[in-house]
Formats: structure tokens, C-alpha cells, sequence
């Protein structure tokens, strides 16, 4: 039998309607009461709820973090209540035999004797901007989207603006598109469109618009530009949102600043920290942190054969925006620690692994920053490796040495 550490716990089962909870109670002798009852997932259920717990004095609770369910429920019952979220690949009940109710009742045993594993869940004022910023992430990838569908529209269409402008939706791009859209079939004068900055000659680009567009291209195309500035519009809003939230963490920010790569943009040091929160003592050391957020090999070993060495799928938010400036990072001269380790790992393991371990320095540096609340020192990375010192000879090893290639050596 396992040890009981939680003498009154409660389980939930969480699902979209009902909610099964199942309390707990276990006496000096070792014996185990169980309470059941369900709850609608409603604001009335879910206040009767934290009623029904208060009346069996069960102050811990731990649930599923079931789709997007298990945040109302949180919500209500953290104001009462210490609740532990878990993955559900730590809470699988066994197969075979399995209800609600019984679901509920594994999760009820499982963590009475401290068997799951806790999710992270930062304070409120953490999820809220964390709420936002993965929001913004969103709307840059349906902003991506768009200029993708209309790029193919010009491709199609044989207007070869991306070969004679970086940016096809920059001013002057932009400006001759619509032009072409409001007059199709026109030939017209580029000139009077085109920035005196753009580097490239006008009559490359006057040849670049000898196109057609057909007119279900030109709806598309209308349709397309609309959606980005309606996307770039409410991507506008959400950031100056999020900029509002993050004023009480402006000391926090600061630190994060002075971090490469966080420097240039206050959106990327503000993304990092929504996922992490401030308070790095969630983390006992820079490895659980760089573990939870998927930067580092995972366990997966049997009869002392290694089956892989693959990153995590944690981090789904976090990683990629570590890589970015990770990316950015390898090709700047002015952090050679970053630089030096990317090339020395890169040599032997590949470009992949060697940014997974640039993230994993950037992670090592944030745990260091926020922990110390110190500035970044990059003095931390960089290796002082020794001098090789020549090696000198004694009388008897040169006399050795000198026997060993045929001399003869005589005594004088």
C-alpha cells in the first residue's frame, strides 16, 4: 500500500457539462472515506461546488487540465482552495473498468499519495497577459496566412513585385497594387509610386508590373489586402493592451532587456515573460526551467538502451520565440559567447541541436537574471580555457629520447 500523505483531498473529472468530484477523508487508522457527488459546469454548479468542499473542510484539489474546461473551474475554487492542475499523462486511469465517477476517484488516490506531478500555473495577473500575447501570436500567423494568399495572387497574375521590392505590401508596392486593382488592364507610369529611397531602377519595376490580373484574382486580391489591414488594425489594439498590462513589470522587464536579442522589440522580453511569470522560485535551478520549456533531451531509456534523445513538445509558445532570437543571435559579432557555442556544437551535431542549445543558454541567463535580479553578464558563458604550456624534458627523459632514435650516449 502506498504512503497517504493528504489525509483530505479531493479529485475532479472535468468535462464541458458536469464535473465529478470525489473527496477523500482518511482516518488516524490508516481507513479512507470517499464523498461523491456531481456538479454542473455551470457558475451556480461550480459555486456549489466550493460549498460542498468548504462543508467537508477539503482545502486541496486537484483536477485534469481538460481542454480549455478546467479554467472556470480553477478560477472559482483557487480563491478557496489550494488546486493542483496535472497532465492528463500523469492521472490515466487503468483500462478496463472506467466511469466518471471512478475517473474522479483514481485522481482522488493518486494525489493523496502524492503521485502527480503539478502543472505551472503563474498568478493572475501573469495568465491574463499571457492570455493576450498568445492571442498576438495568433493574429501574426493568420496576418502571415493572408500575405501568402495574396502573394500567390500577383504570382499568378505575372506581377513580379517580390523580385523588385523586399517588402510587397510596403508604401510603394502597396500603392501600385491598388493602383493596378482600381484600373485593371491599364498600362500606366510606376514612377510617380515608387519611393526616390528604392534601390531598384524604375524600369525594372515598370517591367515587373506587365502583368494581367483576372477578375476573380482581382476579388481575391481586394478581399486579401482588406483582411490585412483589418488583422494589422486589431494586432495594433491587442499590443498596446498588452503593453498597459506589463506597466507593474517594467522593473522585471528592464532585466530582461539587457539580455541580447530581447533589446530590439519589448513585445519579445514581454512573450518570455508571460510564459515563465517573474518568480523564479517555481524553478529550483535553470535546468527545471530550461526542462519545462521542451529545451533539453528527454528521458526515454530501457535495459540501459537510449530509445531517443528528442526535445519535449513542452514549450509549444515559448520555443519557438527562443529560436527566432536564437537565430538572430549566431549571426551577430557582438555576442561571441552565443556564437562560439553554436559553431562548436553545429560542427558535431548539426544546426538543430546547436540553436536548441543556444536557447538553452538563454534560458540558463533568464533563470540567472530573474533569480539574482542582476543584469545580464555574459562573463558567465564565456570559456577561459588554459594555456598549453610546452612541455619540457628532464636530463634522463632527453638522454631516453636520444637512445630511443640511435644515439650512443658516453660518459664524459
Amino acid at each position: 500500500m502506498f504512503k497517504i500523505f493528504r489525509n483530505n483531498c479531493c479529485g475532479l473529472d472535468v468535462h464541458k457539462t458536469w464535473i465529478y468530484a470525489c473527496i477523500g477523508i482518511t482516518d488516524p487508522n490508516g481507513r479512507t472515506e470517499y464523498k461523491q457527488a456531481r456538479f454542473s459546469s455551470f457558475s451556480n454548479g461550480l459555486r456549489e461546488l466550493a460549498a460542498w468542499l468548504a462543508k467537508y473542510s477539503c482545502t486541496v484539489v486537484c483536477m485534469e487540465s481538460t481542454g480549455k474546461y478546467w479554467i472556470p473551474v480553477f478560477n472559482i475554487l483557487e480563491k478557496s482552495c489550494s488546486v493542483t492542475l496535472a497532465h492528463p499523462k500523469y492521472t490515466k486511469p487503468q483500462k478496463g473498468n472506467k466511469t466518471d465517477r471512478k475517473d474522479a476517484k483514481w485522481i482522488c488516490d493518486l494525489f493523496m499519495c502524492d503521485m502527480i506531478k503539478p502543472s505551472f500555473i503563474p498568478s493572475p495577473e501573469i495568465r491574463q497577459l499571457r492570455d493576450l500575447v498568445r492571442y498576438r501570436v495568433k493574429l501574426t500567423n493568420m496576418l502571415t496566412g493572408e500575405k501568402n494568399r495574396a502573394q500567390n495572387c500577383l504570382t499568378v497574375s505575372n506581377l513580379k513585385l517580390d523580385d523588385v521590392f523586399s517588402d510587397v505590401f510596403g508604401k510603394s508596392a502597396r500603392s501600385i497594387t491598388n493602383y493596378i486593382l482600381e484600373h485593371p488592364g491599364e498600362t500606366f507610369d510606376v514612377s510617380p509610386f515608387v519611393d526616390p529611397r528604392c534601390k531598384t531602377p524604375v524600369s525594372e519595376i515598370q517591367a515587373a508590373v506587365d502583368g494581367a490580373i483576372s477578375p476573380e484574382q482581382a476579388v481575391k486580391l481586394r478581399q486579401c489586402l482588406a483582411h490585412i489591414d483589418e488583422l494589422e488594425a486589431h494586432r495594433k489594439e491587442i499590443e498596446s493592451e498588452i503593453l498597459q498590462i506589463a506597466e507593474p513589470f517594467s522593473a522585471v522587464l528592464d532585466l530582461l532587456y539587457t539580455l541580447p536579442g530581447l533589446d530590439k522589440n519589448p513585445m519579445t522580453a514581454i512573450a518570455i515573460l508571460s510564459e515563465i511569470g517573474p518568480d523564479m522560485s517555481v524553478f529550483p535551478s535553470s535546468k527545471h526551467l530550461v526542462s519545462w520549456a521542451g529545451c533539453c533531451p528527454r528521458n526515454d531509456q530501457s535495459n540501459q538502451k537510449v530509445k531517443s534523445r528528442r526535445i519535449s513538445r513542452a514549450g509549444s509558445y515559448l520555443k519557438p520565440l527562443l529560436v527566432q532570437v536564437a537565430n538572430a543571435l549566431i549571426k551577430s559579432k557582438k555576442h561571441p559567447e552565443f556564437k562560439e557555442r553554436y559553431h562548436r556544437i553545429k560542427s558535431r551535431r548539426g544546426h538543430k541541436k546547436a540553436v536548441i542549445a543556444v536557447c538553452k543558454m538563454l534560458l540558463t541567463a533568464i533563470w540567472n537574471m530573474l533569480s539574482k535580479l542582476e543584469p545580464y553578464n555574459p562573463e558567465g558563458f564565456l570559456e577561459h580555457r588554459p594555456v598549453r604550456q610546452e612541455k619540457t624534458l628532464t636530463v634522463s627523459q632527453a638522454l631516453e629520447l636520444l637512445r630511443l632514435r640511435g644515439y650512443t650516449i658516453t660518459n664524459q
